[in-house]
């Protein structure tokens, strides 16, 4: 009888390869993600919205403010000088809103030709993935922009009665401000005052 034993002990031993070393290339992948996630998140939550000093009245030059809209993109006030803009305080919970907020949509879309912006700052909510629902259940895609804290809100003399809308000529001048919502035919004549095209 021949003995293969001797034979079989030429042939390295194959070890189980470990449960950890499966999961490593998983786990390295996942850290990556997390890690850049937690990057973005921090840019956008690190720092507050800034606001420069002053309150918006009637007459007056609005407040310049900073923040960033519900991808985590920074927005400025200032990105739109030359050009005229509708500020839309509005939240979530605020039913005014539901039907104010397409009316903004279509007066937008009507003037934007013209250079006519809309920026929809959200009142004191912290939740993007809540925002961008509830703009998406209405079918509006205005530029919103967040403010968990309220603080260009408070430059803008929101505290209460939502919607509140704040229009801006070229000049960066506040022109008018609604309390509540306004009426359609109201906003598209007032906006279509402003938003006359530039001369040249």
């Amino acid at each position: 009888m021949i003995e293969s034993g001797g034979a079989r002990d030429l042939v390295p031993a194959q070890r189980p390869v470990p449960k950890w070393a499966l999961a490593l290339p998983v786990l390295v992948v996942v850290v990556a993600t997390v890690t850049g996630v937690a990057l973005t998140t921090l840019d956008r939550s690190s720092g507050k919205p800034s606001v420069s000093p002053g309150l918006a009245r009637v007459g007056g030059m609005a407040p310049d403010f900073t923040s960033w809209d519900l991808s985590g993109k920074k927005v400025s006030l200032a990105d739109f000088k030359g050009d005229p803009v509708l500020i839309t305080f509005w939240a979530t919970w605020c039913t005014a809103c539901q039907g104010e907020l397409p009316t903004v949509q279509r007066i937008r879309d009507q003037f934007s030709s013209n250079g006519f912006h809309v920026l929809a700052v959200n009142y004191r909510e912290t939740s993007s993935s809540r925002m961008s629902q509830y703009l998406a259940g209405l079918h509006v895609n205005l530029e919103a922009v967040i403010d968990p804290e309220g603080t260009i809100a408070s430059a803008y003399g929101v505290d209460i009665g939502l919607p509140i809308s704040v229009l801006l000529d070229r000049t960066g001048t506040v022109v008018q401000i609604w309390i509540g919502a306004v009426t359609s035919a109201a906003l598209e004549t007032a906006v279509g005052q402003v938003a006359t095209p530039a001369s040249t």
